[in-house]
């Protein structure tokens, strides 16, 4: 009898038959997940396959990234500081895995990209819906937006909703209000369908949370763990701007936008500033 020296065998208590029973790929429907992949170009470019799942693949993290964030949210409503910086934590995890998705598709080169470009027409990464609600739900809100939404009733819906929600940063300044702490009326009164804006005296407590973060040793973690946040989000534009910058230079989007210009614009919006500018005050 010969012995076959590199082959497992199924252990007898190995489930093997699904004709009644939940199986791993129709629990996460992959028949669905698995056929969304439908290159369009003529003829068919090998590369296209690649750009439709860093896409994909990005739209499923984002999904977990809104998730993790409106728990965050309700955890704050909720005074429970824990249980939102736990949801931070893992959205910090998602960012790691989306920004380096960016060296995957910069393997695909100027030349190979140009050969199917045309046929995505106008469809862009700037209609990312859910990309948008994440902008949003951090604070940089931009009602002019919802426009670009108009024809997917649904995607509208969702993008509405969160411009009307409060941030994840006006939850956290809330809480520090409930805690007793003299966040600014303005802040806590602010119109939350507006961009978040710079206030001065917020400045001053986060000052005094840095000065004495042992007797404020959770609120001074937050401050740490958004910063956190932020940069991760400012390394994914980064790294979003200069993947297409090496793919199309300093073409047009498909989606109309200036391309790389419009990318480096976004640089310079920011969700928590005061988190940034305290640090101009600590003391030596």
């Amino acid at each position: 009898m010969s012995v076959e020296r590199n082959t497992r065998e199924i252990e007898k208590d190995v489930v093997t038959d699904f004709r009644e029973k939940l199986s791993y790929g129709s629990y996460l429907q992959l028949d669905t997940l698995l056929a969304a992949q439908q290159p369009i170009s003529q003829p068919q470019h090998h590369d296209e396959m690649l750009f439709i799942i860093q896409h994909q693949t990005s739209e499923l993290w984002l999904k977990l990234v809104l998730h993790e964030l409106r728990h965050a949210r309700e955890e704050l409503r909720a005074d429970r500081l824990t249980g939102a910086l736990k949801a931070v934590a893992r959205v910090k995890k998602i960012q790691e895995v989306l920004t380096e998705q960016w060296a995957v598709l910069a393997t695909l080169t100027p030349s190979e990209y140009a050969q199917f470009r045309g046929s995505l027409g106008n469809s862009s990464g700037f209609q990312s819906v859910q990309y948008r609600a994440v902008e949003f739900a951090l604070g940089n809100k931009n009602a002019r937006m919802l426009k670009v939404f108009e024809s997917a009733p649904a995607d509208h819906a969702l993008l509405e909703a969160e411009l009307h929600e409060p941030s994840l940063y006006d939850e956290l300044l809330r809480l520090m209000a409930r805690r007793g702490l003299p966040v600014p009326a303005a802040v806590l009164e602010r119109d939350v369908t507006q961009a978040y804006e710079m206030n001065e005296e917020l400045v001053d407590v986060f000052v005094s949370i840095y000065a004495d973060h042992t007797e404020h040793w959770d609120l001074y973690e937050a401050c740490e763990e958004f910063v956190d946040l932020e940069d991760n989000f400012q390394f994914w534009r980064f790294r979003h701007m200069r993947t297409v910058s090496r793919t199309i230079g300093m073409k047009t989007g498909t989606g109309g936008s200036s391309g790389v210009g419009f990318l480096q614009r976004a640089l310079e919006l920011t969700f928590f500033p005061e988190l940034f500018a305290v640090r101009t005050r600590i003391p030596a």
